[in-house]
């Protein structure tokens, strides 16, 4: 693969002895490791202060990735103007024998690192919608806008923390599931609950009865709830689109979505809806919509759309006539514009959609890589609930689950019930965490291409001169490897980057602090 090689923003001179990062990192597998000299190897390589130096500026690409990629191949300097190929430095005369790239990995609980770095990105995409740049009008801020919740239907009662807001405004614990008399289930189980639970609490999305709990029906809706998303989202345009016809006017759904993945391991989708007008000259650009085209006809459209839309997955072996596919009774529309008093800020909003996007299923307990057969049994179990989820999973998704094959490729395999294996470590959710509509925002890959833009224009501000020739480093390289060659060289690199992490946070604390104090003069 070709890629550019540009100049890292994490690095620099720092002690990393200071801080050890904890976080368990990914070893290259060809080597063999001995966890007690990690800090050995780490004190040795700083030791040599040249060597140390270059090792870790060299490093730095990888940001302090966990589980970084190895490269192996060639490193050409190109002369912008001409072309030509100034020079040639292969990888074999690199620091370790191979440069290193992050991982990209969206999930925190895989890789801190890259997901701080993806949940910026989302953090700034969803801002784009709401206040404009990157692309996108400043006028964006006049358009309606509703942050809404799509919660899942009920496969039975859990625990849960239930909340109230007093009188006084504030939201205080309620009992989890309070009844006079005994409720017991088929299983003998009573199924009530006096406790008052608090947040964090492990006990927070289990069943009471794990046998009375439809775990084949929450994965099923958990593989389908994209579908049903799209089917939604459809349905909405139309709503919204035979109104304009009936008024005369032009507007169009714009949408910025992260799917949650609760405690009870269902997902849930938390998302940013806007109205749009059209510009017949200039079809493509983002008009202000028409006056009567308000927040009171948005909330109302998505309501519509909600309660009018379900469908049955496909036959199945254990359920001839499929699930119902369709969305859960609580349906949260807030309106979101710049005020306070009651209103949620963009800000904020735009913060809560990026930090679910960097999570996946660890709120259940459960965290792992893709499943296979050797290792599916190590947590698909009858004794939890996520282990019901795991094997409900393996067991749905069998080779002869799909009674129809024709027409579930016919779907492009979203009513498959084969892919169920494949996502079960995500509980059988397999759609992406975090989506939008083409003309919401801008994109992941922008963000990333401008960051990549500025990194080299700073590098090649830093090493050119106006009497130098303009050069562009380019590289041709193959995979070499996964993480890192040693326990030390993962302290090291990790804690780098932590530091570097830690420094920018405390840099834009101290600047919102003065600008707050400039406010308040």
């Amino acid at each position: 693969m070709t890629t550019t090689a540009t100049t890292p923003a994490v690095g620099g001179a720092q002690d990393p002895l200071l801080t050890i990062e904890t976080h368990r990192p990914t070893l290259d597998p060809g080597k063999r490791h001995n966890p007690a000299s990690g800090l050995e190897e780490a004190i040795a390589r700083a030791a040599s202060t040249a060597d140390y130096d270059g090792w870790l500026e060299h490093t730095a690409s990888a940001g302090g990735c966990v589980r970084p990629v190895q490269l192996r191949g060639e490193s050409h300097i190109v002369s912008e103007r001409t072309g030509r190929i100034i020079s040639t430095r292969p990888t074999d005369d690199m620091p370790d024998g191979v440069i290193y790239k992050a991982c990209g990995n969206r999930r925190a609980a895989v890789c801190p690192s890259c997901a701080e770095v993806y949940r910026g990105d989302t953090y700034q995409l969803v801002l784009a919608g709401l206040q404009g740049g990157k692309g996108i009008p400043t006028t964006v801020t006049q358009h309606p806008c509703a942050f809404v919740t799509f919660t899942a239907p009920s496969f039975g009662p859990v625990h849960s923390a239930r909340k109230h807001r007093g009188r006084d405004g504030q939201l205080r614990n309620q009992t989890c599931r309070p009844r006079r008399k005994p409720d017991p289930c088929p299983h003998g189980i009573d199924l009530r609950c006096h406790q008052t639970h608090h947040d964090g609490e492990k006990i927070l999305g289990t069943p009471l009865c794990l046998d009375c709990y439809d775990h084949d029906h929450q994965v099923v809706w958990n593989a389908l709830s994209g579908e049903l998303w799209r089917r939604t989202m459809d349905r909405a345009k139309d709503i919204l689109r035979a109104w304009a016809k009936a008024h005369g006017v032009t507007i169009k759904l714009s949408y910025g979505k992260v799917a949650e993945m609760q405690a009870r391991g269902v997902a849930h989708f938390h998302a940013l809806l806007r109205l749009d007008g059209t510009n017949p000259l200039e079809p493509h650009t983002i008009a202000i919509p028409h006056l009567t085209a308000d927040l009171t006809l948005l909330a109302a459209s998505i309501r519509r759309a909600v309660t009018g839309t379900r469908f049955r997955s496909l036959p199945h072996p254990d359920q001839p006539d499929g699930w119902l596919i369709e969305w859960g009774t609580q349906l949260d529309v807030r309106p979101v514009r710049k005020a306070v008093d009651g209103v949620i800020t963009e800000t904020a909003v735009a913060g809560y959609l990026a930090k679910y996007a960097t999570k996946a299923a660890e709120a259940t307990g459960h965290s792992s890589a893709r499943l296979t057969n050797a290792t599916v049994r190590r947590y698909a179990t009858r004794h939890t609930h996520a282990g019901r989820l795991v094997d409900a999973c393996w067991r749905i998704g069998r080779p002869d689950s799909d009674l129809d094959p024709d027409e579930a490729a016919k779907n492009s395999g979203r009513l498959s019930y084969r892919r169920l294996q494949r996502w079960a470590h995500m509980l059988g959710f397999g759609g992406h965490f975090s989506t939008k509509s083409r003309q919401y925002s801008t994109t992941l890959k922008a963000l990333r291409e401008a960051r990549a833009n500025w990194r080299r224009e700073r590098h090649r501000t830093a090493e050119h001169t106006a009497d130098t020739e303009t050069t562009l480093i380019v590289g041709n390289f193959t995979y070499a490897n996964t993480g890192w060659r040693t326990i030390g060289d993962a302290l090291l690199a990790t804690t780098a980057a932590t530091k570097a992490r830690e420094h920018r946070r405390l840099v834009k604390d101290q600047l919102e602090q003065l600008l707050n104090e400039g406010i308040n003069a």
